[in-house]
This record gives structure tokens, sequence and C-alpha cells, in this order.
């Protein structure tokens, strides 16, 4: 890809070169110097769009769920930085134990806020769609941070790219899992993946909730996601073996990049720095939390 002083060049020397022609080849340089400009102009617009599809993958160990609000309402913000390149990326972790409510609050008021609390979870609300689930360890969680006008600007079909996601995964572990009328990906009548987002402007938040070798008791306490009479399974269940985050992590990079088309590189360090810094600058509190890993 030629800059713009290289093509400034380029045109000087043709155009002096052209003087020196006749008519009938005159006319036959300019076609093809048109046709030359025409795939550098089409080459940088691949390379652009090659770029914008480069998904960073950031890899955070366990995190509580408030750190990673704020982590998500960062990255996210970082869409609208144009000296920014931390743009698309896929927030991968584990949450210390955690009930959540998206912006249906269907029949968890105070009482039972306090009651879940005291099984020893945290308990947040949040702006994400559906309705009560549960994160903890032994769950992959993992928040895409994207822009959708990158791949294509629908928030049905962000969900659809999930599910299929999810169901490839699924098939690398030789299960095989489904879509329902429901939300998530199912196997049979049991649900191995919540999926809750939100997204402003086709910048996506929230994400998904994928059961390897999650402690299934803490569901007892809830209705997942409100769905009366169906239940939750995990990986690990399904193949009666452990199966663990970091043994399906790397292969959920790999169903995602297939299924959205793009590419995956791991964060840069100093990246991470960065946001680590503007969080805890943010911070109220003023003392510092755990730096987040890379």
């Amino acid at each position: 890809m030629f800059s713009f002083c290289c093509r400034t060049w380029v045109i000087l020397a043709c155009l002096l070169y052209a003087t020196r022609l006749t008519r009938s080849k005159k006319v036959k340089f300019v076609s093809v110097l048109t046709k030359f400009f025409y795939c550098q102009s089409q080459s940088s617009c691949d390379m652009a769009s090659n770029f914008e599809k480069l998904v960073k993958t950031w890899k955070l160990g366990k995190i509580d769920y408030a750190r990673a609000l704020r982590l998500q309402e960062h990255v996210s913000s970082l869409h609208n930085d144009s000296k920014n390149h931390v743009k698309n990326t896929l927030l991968c972790l584990e949450h210390y134990p955690v009930y959540t409510i998206g912006l249906r609050t269907k029949q968890y008021d105070l009482n039972e806020e306090v009651k879940l609390r005291n099984t020893g979870a945290d308990f947040h609300k949040t702006n994400r769609g559906g309705l009560i689930t549960f994160h903890g360890p032994g769950q992959l969680v993992v928040y895409p941070i994207l822009n959708l006008k990158h791949f294509t600007p629908s928030m049905r079909w962000y969900v659809c790219q999930i599910e299929k996601t999810i169901i490839r995964l699924c098939e690398k572990f030789g299960l095989k899992a489904e879509t329902s009328p429901d939300t998530g990906v199912w196997i049979g009548n049991n649900k191995i993946c919540a999926i809750g987002i939100h997204g402003s402007r086709f910048i996506t938040t929230h994400g998904l909730a994928l059961n390897c070798n999650t402690d299934l008791t803490w569901f007892d306490n809830i209705v997942p996601c409100g769905l009366i009479g169906k239940g939750v399974t995990s990986l690990s269940n399904e193949l009666k073996q452990n199966v663990s985050i970091e043994e399906v992590l790397p292969k959920f990079i790999e169903s995602f990049c297939e299924t959205f088309e793009c590419d995956c590189t791991e964060i840069d360090r100093a990246e991470v720095d960065r946001i680590n810094q503007s969080l805890d600058v943010q911070t109220d509190s003023g003392t510092k939390t755990e730096l987040i890993k890379s």
C-alpha cells in the first residue's frame, strides 16, 4: 500500500512519461494506470477491513463481577476513541459466585436478594437482556466487546452467531447442542450456555456463560433465566469427566473465529497496563483494586 507521498511521485513520473507517447499509446497507458491505482485502492480497503475484524483476546482469569462491569464499560468506550487501537475484544474470564438479573427483574425483590446473598454469593442488577442466572467458578464467561458495524450490524444476527459458536464448540467435544425457542444453547432439556447481551449503537457488552465444570447446585437457589421445568448442565456433566476452563478456552476462541470469520490475537501487555491504570484512576474509592492480568 502506497503512502500519499509515494503516490504523488508515481503520478508525476507517469505524467512525464506520458508526454513522450503518441496519442494512441497515451490512451492505453492511462487505462493501465487507472487499473493499477484501482487495485491499490481495493488492497487498502481490504487491509482496513481485515484490521477491523481483528479481535483481541484478553484472558483475565478469576475476577469479581463489579470489576468486570467497569472493564466492559471502559473497553466499549474505546470504540469511540479514534486514537485507541483496543477495539474489538473478547474478555475471557471466570467469576466468583454471583447471581445477576437482567432488565426483567421478575419476582426478585429485596427479600430474594438477601436470601441469595446469604448463600455466600454476590448479587448484581445489570442492563443486559434476560432474567436471573448464576456465574461462578468452573464457568467460562466471555464478554465480546464488538462493533457490529465491522461484522453485520444486527443484534439478532449477533445472538445467532454466539449460539453457533457454542454449538460448534460442543461439536469439538463430541456433543450435540442446539438452540430452542428459549434463549441460550441446550443439550436436550438442559441449558449448557446462557446468553445475555446489551447493545448500544451496535457496540456490544455482556455476553455468554458456558458451564465447564461448574458446581450446578448453585442453580438450585433460582429458576435459571425464569424458565420453569428446565434444567442446567455442563460439559463435565455431559462427558462424565472433568473439563476445565483452561481446556475449553482455546477451542472457544477457535470456534469464535470460525463462526465470525475473523482473526484473533492476544492483547498486548502494554495495552493491558494502560487500561488497568485508567480503571484505577476512575475508581471512586481512591483505593487501587487488583490489577487485571493478561
